[in-house]
């Protein structure tokens, strides 16, 4: 399955990669395609808008989020599910997948 790791991100020390990375590393090592957008390269323009710009094209990409804890109070995290749930994608996460952080 192709899962694109979505959570919060401004705002937490690291911008919260090493949870990112984490949820990477578990869902590989169980066999998924993971897009992992803490392994995002800066946009051109470095602003929030170009990072989301291609986190949308990434849900579109993908058959199913898994969403990071403290999602809900992320303006990003949101509208990428908004977008996945409007799209038919599945939506879960670590712990209901079994791959416990």
């Amino acid at each position: 399955m192709k899962i694109y790791i979505a959570g919060p991100m401004t705002g937490h020390p690291q911008f919260n990669y090493p949870a990112f990375h984490q949820a990477a590393s578990l869902l590989r090592a169980a066999g998924h395609v993971v897009v992992n957008p803490a392994e995002n390269p800066a946009p051109a323009c470095g602003s929030w808008l170009g990072y989301m710009r291609m986190s949308v094209a990434q849900v579109a990409s993908v058959d199913c989020l898994v969403m990071l804890p403290g999602w809900p109070l992320s303006k990003g995290a949101r509208i990428e599910y908004l977008l996945a749930k409007l799209l038919g994608l599945g939506v879960t996460s670590l712990k209901k997948m079994g791959a416990q952080a």
